[in-house]
């Protein structure tokens, strides 16, 4: 079992958020892709803060971070996905990396085991 915590364009978020659709996440097509520069930097940042770039495939691009706190993240066209183990420590770094992640207004943090979308 693992902890998921993920980060969508501010635009995913709104769409949700209008939609009121409780199986919004069930369907890929609702998800509003990211742009070319958003997908570059999240990419350097997930480098900044030392996840290392595994490979890249059909699904996105994989990190590792090599302090197992901090879990890994899936970076698609659609959002970056962060899986967290599910010690205490593990969840606080991970969710706090992803809220530190939304500091442009660009994007939007969704906890699916914590009632859903950050407010601030």
């Amino acid at each position: 079992m693992s902890y998921n915590i993920q980060l969508f364009s501010i635009k995913t978020k709104e769409k949700e958020q209008a939609a009121d659709n409780d199986s919004f996440f069930d369907r890929e097509e609702n998800l509003v892709p990211l742009t070319e520069e958003q997908i570059t930097k999240l990419k350097e940042r997930l480098l900044r803060y030392k996840y290392e770039l595994v490979r890249e495939d059909d699904t996105g691009i994989h990190f590792d971070h090599p302090d197992e706190d901090f879990g890994m993240a899936l970076l698609t066209k659609k959002g970056l996905y962060f899986n967290a183990s599910l010690s205490e420590s593990s969840i606080f770094e991970v969710g706090m990396t992803a809220s530190e992640f939304t500091d442009t207004g660009e994007f939007a943090k969704y906890d699916p085991q914590n009632d859903g979308w950050e407010e601030f």
